[in-house]
């Protein structure tokens, strides 16, 4: 099995306002993980850790095409999150 995410990749963090999803997304900044976008509902124009923040993954990626989706979401909204990644083209 060959790489599937390396540096080049464009990256979403789901749940990137959150504890978790913030902490995380510095994590792989720092690790130098291109991350385009962050999404969490009713959060959209923030900018966490210099990453814009839009309220769906249809706006994340009509705004900045991302290749993966990584979630840090509640346990309750990851299948809801997982499919909304798989409509927007993820």
């Amino acid at each position: 099995m060959g790489i599937l995410v390396d540096g080049e990749t464009r990256v979403c963090v789901q749940g990137i306002t959150g504890r978790a999803g913030r902490m995380q997304a510095q994590y792989m900044l720092e690790a130098g993980t291109r991350i385009v976008s962050g999404v969490t509902p009713g959060k959209g124009g923030e900018v966490v850790e210099g990453v814009p923040v839009f309220n769906s993954m249809a706006e994340a990626q009509a705004a900045v095409q991302a290749e993966v989706s990584i979630l840090f979401v509640p346990p309750a909204v990851a299948e809801s999150a997982a499919l909304q990644a798989l409509e927007a083209g993820i």
